[in-house]
């Protein structure tokens, strides 16, 4: 039996193995779904050579971006975005070949197509790691406005929250929380936004699908703001994954 997985650090708010579980339950697809909790990026060349049939592995916090340096090879979405989230291993005797992918991207934009904003398009975007980069990647293709916020506001070219003004949040239509404030088990916690400036007119995007209803969306919808999870997106990203993975042709029906 084939298997495939998921690469993180702490997997406790996942919900990719029971998606995919029921996937190849009703696919009628023999292979198997394993949450890899590994402690170091480093130990997955370990993971990779015992796991003998592992074939496929998707990539979440905070891994995103230090994974590359330990694939053979990058998608051209994934090297322009900097961050991996899907990754196909290959194996021809003691050979094996790991293509990184970014099924984020295309995930993200999808689910933003969903909606109409005005011609205006600015956003902000909370967070800098892997699905930050993603969501930056989609923004800048599709002729988006936007800023990058952090806590520190340390890094080139990003706010911290401390700045975020009046003026700048009502200039916002959109507002992508791709940090993992929020996410099971630390429900209590969101990103520390000025709420004050929220209004009916935002739309609050929390990559988080677990809860799924977040304290972040939680608090923009007090504010009279629209706000939806990131449960389509994993849906969208993990079939987008799907297809990319090698699969046995005596798996499916």
């Amino acid at each position: 039996m084939r298997i495939y997985g998921l690469i993180g650090q702490t997997l406790k708010h996942s919900w990719s193995r029971e998606y995919f579980i029921r996937k190849f339950a009703a696919g009628g697809i023999h292979a198997d779904y394993i949450l890899f909790e590994l402690a170091r990026i480093n130990d997955l060349p370990v993971l990779v050579r015992t796991e003998q049939q592992l074939y496929g592995l998707n990539v979440t916090i905070p891994y995103k971006k230090s994974v590359i340096p330990f694939l053979s090879d990058l998608s051209p979405e994934a090297e322009a975005i900097g961050a991996v989230n899907t990754i196909r291993i290959e194996r021809q005797g003691q050979d094996i070949r790991l293509t990184g992918f970014n099924t984020d991207a295309p995930a993200f934009g999808a689910e933003l197509g969903r909606f109409a904003f005005r011609e205006s398009k600015r956003a902000l975007i909370l967070g800098t790691g892997g699905a930050a980069m993603a969501v930056a990647h989609v923004l800048k293709n599709e002729g988006w406005t936007f800023s990058m916020v952090s806590r520190s506001g340390k890094l080139p070219n990003v706010l911290s929250y401390d700045k975020l003004t009046p003026d700048i949040m009502a200039s916002v239509e959109l507002i992508v929380n791709a940090t993992p404030a929020g996410m099971y088990p630390e429900v209590d916690t969101m990103p520390p936004l000025p709420w004050d400036y929220i209004t009916r007119k935002h739309l609050l995007f929390d990559l988080i699908y677990n809860p799924e209803e977040t304290r972040f969306m939680q608090m923009g919808q007090a504010k009279g703001a629209r706000a939806i999870n990131g449960l389509g997106m994993l849906k969208r990203q993990a079939d987008l994954a799907w297809e990319i993975w090698p699969k046995d042709q005596t798996q499916e029906k």
